[in-house]
């Protein structure tokens, strides 16, 4: 039975929809199994790429001395203003926040095939990246390291909570 009450309306539990969503998003009344606890371990990693990715875009538009500019291989400044810091005229790190936040919406709304499919994107260009700075560059950026180190730790927990999804499936239906 569906009651309407002054502001929400109430599940066939009787807990205001509101309530329930309050409920989930600060971990009240929650069964904390793997797929929850995984849920929210890519949400947080999906922020610290977006963290990692809003630096290295800061140092894109820095006009003074990089404080990342340690020594003649770790050079953030000479990184992001390479030519190879832009992507069709966007910085790569404004793309980088894009897919970290298209990737906390899909662990979000648990779309974790969908997920898998970008965080392989991103890996892949990551990788990319990764060998432009290593083979082209020769300087590092600490930002773009820790935003691989986060795509790559991204990439394998979905990959993983894909396949034990699929294997808990298959096993039901067996």
């Amino acid at each position: 039975m569906v009651k309407s009450t002054d502001e929400t309306k109430e599940s066939a539990i009787g807990q205001p929809i509101l309530a329930r969503i309050a409920d989930n998003v600060y971990f009240r009344n929650a069964t904390f199994g793997w797929e929850s606890r995984m849920r929210w371990v890519l949400i947080v990693l999906a922020v610290a790429g977006i963290a990692a990715s809003s630096l290295a875009l800061r140092e894109h538009y820095r006009t003074d001395t990089s404080p990342c500019s340690i020594n003649e291989r770790w050079d953030c400044g000479i990184v992001n203003h390479s030519p190879y810091a832009m992507l069709f005229g966007i910085p790569v790190a404004v793309v980088g926040i894009a897919g970290y936040l298209l990737l906390g919406v899909l662990a979000f709304r648990k779309a974790y095939r969908v997920m898998l499919v970008a965080a392989l994107a991103g890996l892949g260009f990551a990788l990319y990246l990764a060998h432009i700075e290593s083979a082209v560059l020769g300087v590092w950026c600490i930002y773009c390291v820790i935003s691989l180190g986060v795509i790559s730790l991204l990439s394998l927990l979905v990959l993983g909570t894909v396949i034990v999804r699929l294997m808990s499936q298959s096993q039901k239906t067996a």
